[in-house]
């Protein structure tokens, strides 16, 4: 199974020296970074995985389907 979406998280603490958290995300397609330059955008439907165009969501798009389909279902649920 592919990650499909890769975050690296530094522990925040209330330590002076370690001030702040850093996320970095990867589009689920290609895996490019989320840096200065570049915005990944969320699943409109599942909100779980990000992408760096509508070009990597299409060929993305079979690996993701079954499950983006359980999570909306969920949060449709959720909503109700």
């Amino acid at each position: 199974l592919v990650s499909l979406v890769l975050t690296n998280k530094m522990d925040s603490t209330d330590d002076a020296d370690n001030t702040e958290a850093a996320d970095i995300c990867c589009c689920a397609s290609c895996g490019i970074a989320e840096v200065d330059d570049i915005e990944l955008k969320n699943c409109a439907n599942c909100d779980l995985v990000r992408y760096c165009s509508d070009k990597c969501q299409e060929d993305h798009r079979p690996n993701h389907e079954a499950m983006c389909k359980e999570r909306a279902a969920e949060l449709r649920d959720e909503i109700l």
